[in-house]
């Protein structure tokens, strides 16, 4: 890690915390009027907006590179095409889920070099954890003002012993649809255990060696993956689409991502599992 790598990621952890300070000020005494929607009828807060303003800021105060955000509008695919790096960030991922008095919400941002996430910060206020990853250095969680680093779990000697195959999914969106493939690993592997998490939390359990695989077969946006797929990839794990690609971003003109897998073991023969699934 360089010293301007390192830097770097400090302070936007730091922007983070503060971003997240203000989204947990705002949840301690959350009112139902406070919620408006947006053009595409999805929920917004004043947590949600103050939050934005202060990741803007700040990342405004460390480069000069652009910033998309979910709260702000986004520039046309032929303006940013040529963007080598810039910043895209989801003040707050899982409103839904802080609406309805849930902890799982977090603050994310992600730096993207030529397509490709290389930084990520996500932090969940209410549970005082930080995960944090440096493309070709290393990810690390932090709790209780300890930092320590995560790697992602081998998957073969968890099926040589008999351990179930641990899949991380949604609360709230695509529970259906993976259905056929917990059927579908079931037989391969054996005993599927499920995990429900929200927001992106569940590609941190990944990067963290706490689960093995996260199916999203349902529709998000590229500032809800970046962040989080900067720390799975620190950690040693890998986000591809049903063809086995690596996730990229900033490709067309749409945000919305294809469907994706998130992989922990990059070495287990994923692609003949669950191209069949």
């Amino acid at each position: 890690m360089t010293v301007v790598d390192e830097i770097l990621l400090q302070q936007v952890a730091k922007a983070c915390l503060a971003a997240g300070r203000v989204v947990a000020e705002v949840f301690s005494g959350f009112d139902h009027k406070d919620i408006a929607l947006k053009g595409d009828n999805s929920p917004v807060t004043s947590a949600d907006l103050r939050a934005h303003k202060i990741l803007v800021d700040a990342l405004s105060d460390l480069t000069n590179w652009p910033i998309i955000s979910e709260e702000a509008a986004i520039p046309p695919h032929t303006e940013r095409r040529s963007w080598q790096h810039y910043w895209l960030i989801d003040p707050l991922d899982g409103t839904q889920e802080f609406i309805d008095g849930g902890a799982e919400f977090t603050v994310n941002v992600a730096l993207i070099e030529k397509g490709k996430p290389r930084m990520g910060v996500v932090y969940a206020p209410m549970l005082d954890l930080l995960y944090s990853g440096l493309h070709n250095f290393g990810a690390w969680k932090s709790h209780a003002n300890r930092t320590h680093s995560i790697s992602t779990r081998k998957l073969s000697p968890r099926v040589a012993a008999g351990l179930p195959i641990e899949l991380v999914c949604s609360r709230r969106h695509g529970t259906a649809e993976i259905a056929p493939l917990v059927e579908s690993l079931e037989r391969a592997l054996g005993l599927v255990v499920t995990k429900s998490v929200g927001s992106s939390l569940k590609f941190c359990l990944v990067a963290e060696g706490e689960a093995d695989l996260y199916p999203r077969l349902a529709p998000t946006h590229e500032w809800d993956s970046a962040a989080a797929q900067s720390i799975v990839e620190a950690a040693g794990g890998a986000v591809v689409t049903k063809d086995f690609f690596a996730l990229q971003y900033n490709r067309k003109e749409s945000l919305l991502n294809d469907n994706f897998f998130v992989l922990g073991d990059i070495g287990y023969n994923w692609k003949a599992l669950l191209s069949t699934s």
